[in-house]
């Protein structure tokens, strides 16, 4: 018998109507020969109403009890779950992310998983039972409950299916599958039927929301099938997997943004062994996460030294970037919130000639500047004015034929 581990998350299961909805298609799944486990989200809004409430008590919260009550959403839905299944004859059990002894890290809001005691649902597995497990959630060593952070539920997911060795991790969402593009962009995106654990780490990492990158991390690790489908509609899917030799790969398999980037550029530094810690170690210390890096060497000795951070972080990259500029006797700081990084992705790439070269003529082609390149064995990125955005990723997804 196969096992199939099922996520479901917060827009599947966001009343009544689509939980009755979700259980029909786990009773079919069961019906079908397999055995099945099921993790939910929070119904849809759930998770932001209760930190609104928290907000309204106090806005500096103790993480702690944040996370007691943040982890309270999953709880009706596993509870909601289970008592349909039975409703329709499928005999069903719930359990919190602590019952099942998933083990986290105690950094509340943001733990990970450190191990998982299966035995409990491999029983109630071979004893008949659809085990319906709260996502997003564990316990420390000190029984303190923690959440896994935003998209959590599709780590503990491939966690379980991991754990358990099962056959499949499907990924249940209000889209299909993961497309070349978003098809909001560009209408004529298609669905992928297959993507390796790679491209889709690079998808995520990227600015693709349909996975949470921690959950592609841990399939990767632990070789798990993991397939993206529809809550709404019958289709295949995406199906994300380790790479096949024989697997016949487009060159370039999609097309990633992000519009949450900010640059800043510190002007005339003197060019010394150690400037470039001396300006990134104090805005690490400020625990802000740097991406793109150029660093350009003058005639005078100086150097400009331009990177980008998240754009919720400019306003204190910036400021901290200005003092260290006064240290080091930098000539001035410049920042840009307009900016956005787009990428193209393929594990075809490593045995392609001339990608990053048709990558540029197609941006040329249409006026668009590129401010900062990055690249990696299997993707290319580059930052460009926020309004190129749409024309940006259309040119590509025509340049490498991905309709």
């Amino acid at each position: 018998m196969a096992l199939i581990v099922q996520k479901y998350g917060g827009t599947s299961v966001g009343d009544i109507d689509r939980i009755t909805n979700v259980a029909n298609k786990v009773a079919k799944t069961r019906k079908n020969g397999h055995d099945v486990l099921v993790v939910v989200s929070a119904m849809r809004g759930e998770t932001n109403r209760l930190l609104t409430l928290a907000n309204e008590i106090d806005a500096r919260h103790s993480p702690r009890e944040l996370d007691v009550l943040l982890s309270t959403g999953e709880q009706v839905t596993i509870a909601l779950l289970a008592m349909a299944l039975q409703k329709i004859g499928c005999p069903a059990r719930s359990y919190t992310g602590g019952q099942v002894h998933i083990l986290t890290d105690s950094a509340h809001t943001k733990a990970r998983i450190v191990d998982i005691d299966a035995a409990r649902v491999r029983q109630d597995l071979a004893d008949g039972q659809v085990v319906v497990v709260a996502g997003f959630q564990g316990i420390d060593e000190s029984g303190n409950i923690t959440t896994l952070g935003r998209g959590g539920s599709d780590t503990t997911a491939v966690a379980l299916a991991a754990a358990l060795n099962a056959d499949e991790c499907q990924i249940y969402t209000d889209v299909d599958g993961v497309y070349t593009t978003d098809p909001r962009v560009v209408p004529e995106a298609r669905r992928l039927d297959l993507l390796t654990y790679e491209e889709m780490l690079e998808m995520a990492s990227l600015g693709a929301k349909v996975l949470q990158l921690r959950s592609v991390e841990f399939a990767s690790k632990y070789n798990v099938p993991v397939r993206v489908l529809s809550s709404f509609e019958e289709g295949d899917g995406t199906l994300i997997t380790v790479e096949d030799e024989e697997m016949e790969r487009p060159v370039i398999s999609g097309v990633a943004f992000n519009r949450d980037e900010a640059k800043l550029t510190i002007l005339g530094v003197p060019d010394r062994p150690g400037i470039a810690f001396n300006i990134l170690g104090p805005i690490a210390d400020e625990n802000i996460e740097v991406d793109m890096i150029i660093q350009n060497v003058a005639e005078d000795s100086t150097t400009d030294f331009t990177f980008t951070v998240h754009r919720n972080d400019y306003e204190k990259a910036l400021d901290r970037l200005q003092r260290i500029a006064k240290e080091l006797g930098a000539r001035e700081v410049i920042g840009d919130k307009r900016i956005v990084k787009v990428s193209i992705i393929g594990v075809g790439m490593r045995s392609h000639a001339g990608v990053a070269s048709a990558m540029f003529k197609a941006l040329s082609d249409e006026g668009i500047n590129i401010q900062m390149i990055s690249t990696s064995e299997i993707k290319i990125s580059v930052v460009v004015d926020e309004k190129y955005l749409e024309l940006s990723v259309r040119a590509l997804h025509n340049e490498f034929n991905l309709a």
